[in-house]
């Protein structure tokens, strides 16, 4: 993709949804942290069903370590893997409450030596609490950044390094959340949604899918 098609990419996203967030439900970094953490291998809906009384009653690491692991598991049972999920949390919570004074670091470095806690993860908390320019590329970023050929890669660091290369000034701070949810919404990974797409044709993918009607006249 040319830089003047990567302008108008991102511009066209930004005009739709000028103020993107994360549709993870949180109350500071460190409940963030912990959503995001648990997110991994689950949805956004599912995590936020299972914190809203986790968080209501917890939101700091000293307070998870008083709570312990089988409280917490009580309070995640419903997320995928939550009882490695539940360990690595309160391991995590350990860390910030002797080594932050119960803070979560600002630094990426920091972030990536908590239980649990990866280059994605650290990214996302470091864009969502601090509006640093990151991109933590999930599943549907990788996906979006190959199929539509702003950011090819064969690994998620690859296409994170393409898009902090490609993404010009004005749009960075909010790319993350522009890509992931045009990957959940419209990019999807079985079937993209093309015939609704505001990018459709700054975008590689082709063939291009089209609207369910013309897919059943076709098969007729």
């Amino acid at each position: 993709m040319r830089k003047a098609e990567v302008v108008e990419f991102y511009q066209r996203l930004a005009e739709a949804d000028p103020h993107p967030v994360t549709e993870l439900e949180f109350t500071n970094p460190y409940t963030l942290l912990v959503a995001v953490a648990l997110s991994a291998q689950a949805t956004d809906v599912g995590v936020n069903k299972a914190t809203r009384a986790l968080f209501a009653a917890v939101d700091t690491p000293a307070a998870m370590l008083a709570l312990g692991e089988e409280g917490l598991k009580r309070h995640i049972r419903t997320v995928g893997l939550y009882n490695t999920k539940a360990k690595n949390v309160l391991a995590a919570a350990r860390i910030l409450v002797d080594e932050h004074g119960g803070a979560v670091p600002r630094e990426r470095a920091a972030l990536e030596r908590l239980p649990g806690v990866g280059r994605k993860t650290a990214n996302v908390v470091l864009n969502v609490a601090w509006g640093e320019e990151t991109f933590a590329v999930d599943t549907h970023i990788f996906r979006v950044g190959n199929r539509t050929g702003l950011a090819r890669g064969k690994t998620p660091l690859a296409v994170e390094l393409k898009l902090d290369k490609a993404t010009p000034a004005p749009f960075r701070t909010h790319a993350h959340h522009w890509l992931i949810l045009h990957g959940r919404y419209v990019c999807k990974a079985r079937r993209p949604e093309c015939w609704r797409c505001i990018v459709a044709d700054l975008c590689a993918y082709k063939p291009k899918t089209p609207p369910p009607a013309d897919r059943g006249a076709a098969a007729a």
